[in-house]
């Protein structure tokens, strides 16, 4: 069986975050995490050496990815967990939408560098060659250029999606990317949903319907949730029989969270990876403890 603690979101250079698949996995086991998922935004590129550097280390890592959605104005995350990497629509949907948003962070850059000396090639230097590039390279650019102090703060700001420079991006809608998982052997589960009333549209109705496609939770331990929102969606979880999980949403120095700060239950674990049809979990044990399970 997979570790304690279990920590169902993070992320690497291949997304946003700040650290290698092999330096996240590093990571987690100074941070004592048993089970790791790693869930780069719209990407599986960092699979295969998250699962080699978790090999003999006793880590278990749950293949994964953070989808991105569109709901009306709002950009909702969907984490998919255990599907097929070589299912065509997901290869096909995630490469739009990372075109999409390659396209869309380049036009972002053009209207921040009327006020602000900012450049392409200033914002190409914070990126790993596998990057989903995005927002979050945006705002490194801008702290080395002293613009800003950290990411927080350029999202609070020259990011916000009020400033002025924002602009949104090509994504499925919810319940595409809940069929599209579903498809490919995955387990959706809806990401941080409660977070400062940013999934407010989505009304119960609407969360029933996903469910009725496959959703299989909401990932209601998260920093970002407010109280109120916890509150409303464990109800709708328990009446439309979807699980919670939680998870840190670690980005190494991306973000302030940490590994392990929130986790998920040992038998929701069991149910996600029972449900799962489209690959399994790696399990990198320890010479010592028995031939090790399947890390296609």
């Amino acid at each position: 069986m997979p570790g304690t603690p279990i920590d169902l979101h993070a992320h690497s250079a291949v997304s946003d975050g700040t650290e290698s698949p092999a330096e996240l996995v590093a990571s987690a086991l100074e941070a004592g995490i048993g089970t790791l998922a790693i869930t780069d935004h719209d990407s599986t590129a960092g699979w295969a050496e998250a699962i080699g550097a978790a090999r003999g280390t006793g880590l278990t890592i749950i293949p994964g990815m953070e989808l991105s959605t569109n709901y009306g104005p709002a950009s909702v995350h969907m984490l998919a967990y255990l599907f097929d990497p070589l299912n065509g629509a997901i290869i096909t949907e995630t490469a739009r939408i990372r075109e999409g948003r390659l396209h869309r962070a380049e036009r972002i850059v053009e209207r921040i560098a009327v006020d602000y000396p900012l450049t392409w090639d200033d914002v190409l230097a914070e990126a790993t060659d596998d990057s989903t590039l995005g927002r979050p390279h945006i705002a490194d650019a801008l702290v080395r250029k002293g613009y800003v102090t950290d990411r927080s703060a350029a999202f609070e700001s020259i990011l916000h999606w009020r400033s002025g420079y924002y602009e949104k991006y090509y994504a499925p809608s919810p319940l595409e990317g809940v069929r599209m998982i579903v498809a490919a052997g995955g387990v959706p589960v809806l990401a941080h949903p409660a977070t400062h009333g940013r999934y407010r549209p989505m009304t119960d109705d609407v969360i029933r319907e996903l469910a009725d496609e496959g959703l299989f939770g909401l990932e209601l331990d998260h920093r970002d949730n407010t109280e109120e929102g916890k509150r409303e969606l464990r109800r709708v979880a328990a009446r439309y029989g979807l699980e919670i999980t939680g998870a840190s949403d670690y980005h190494g120095d991306g973000k302030p969270n940490r590994l392990g700060e929130n986790t998920t239950a040992p038998e929701v674990l069991e149910k996600l990876i029972d449900r799962a049809s489209g690959t399994r979990p790696a399990l990198g044990e320890t010479p010592s403890s028995g031939p090790r399970g399947s890390d296609r």
